[in-house]
Formats: structure tokens, sequence, C-alpha cells
């Protein structure tokens, strides 16, 4: 069984990556990641992750939200995921990702988005 990695680390991995904000400086926004049955309300503010909260949740409110079973995640965040597993619409295809809620301010921050899940990523081994 692979390791998840700490969803509530994100501030750090993201915050800390100036690129990164700048590139999502337009979003403001709550997502919410479903990863199997744990739940997450990711808050984010003109592309700095403000706030990451875990579950479970009464009535949560949240702008987008991103769902899949741990198992496509931990592969999705190996250091170099196998085909199929290596990007979110490569998830969305296979039927491991549901997105939910308003996708707007998710397609227009598509690559902030695509990157800050992907920053999540186990640093790659040294032989």
């Amino acid at each position: 069984m692979m390791s998840r990695p700490d969803v509530l680390s994100l501030p750090e991995l993201v915050n800390a990556n100036e690129r990164l904000v700048h590139r999502g400086r337009f979003l403001t926004a709550v997502m919410r990641l479903d990863i199997g049955t744990d739940a997450y309300l990711i808050s984010i503010d003109r592309g700095r992750i403000a706030e990451v909260r875990k579950g479970p949740f009464v009535m949560p409110s949240w702008t987008f939200g991103l769902s899949c079973p741990a198992d496509a995640l931990a592969r999705f965040w190996q250091p170099l995921p196998p085909p199929g597993f290596h990007d979110l619409f490569a998830l969305l295809r296979r039927g491991d990702l549901t997105l939910s809620g308003n996708l707007q301010p998710f397609m227009a921050n598509l690559l902030y988005i695509k990157d800050v899940m992907a920053s999540l990523r186990s640093p790659k081994e040294t032989a």
C-alpha cells in the first residue's frame, strides 16, 4: 500500500512556490477534495492556500469539488505516475475522478489546480 501525502501540508507546499501562487492569483474559491471516504475543504485566496480543513462536515459550502478513490490518487501522487494516472484528466477519462460544483473557476484555473494537486507528489527517490 502506497502512503498518502498529507493534504494538510498544502498551504506550506503551495504558498512557498511564488510562481504557483502567481498562476492562481485570479482564483478565490473553496475546493472540496474527497479522497476515498476522507473529505477536505481547501480555501484558496488569490492563489494562496488560506486553509485546509479535514471533514467530516455538516452541510459544507464549496465552489467546486474533486472526488477520487484513494488508490487512484496514491498512484497519481507517485514521483513518476504511470500512464492513466499522470494527470487529472487522465483520472477523469478512466472514470476515477469526478468533478462537481461550479466548473467555471476550475477550468479557468486548470493549470493552477493541476499543479496544486501535483505538489503533493512524493519527491523522486535517488538510487
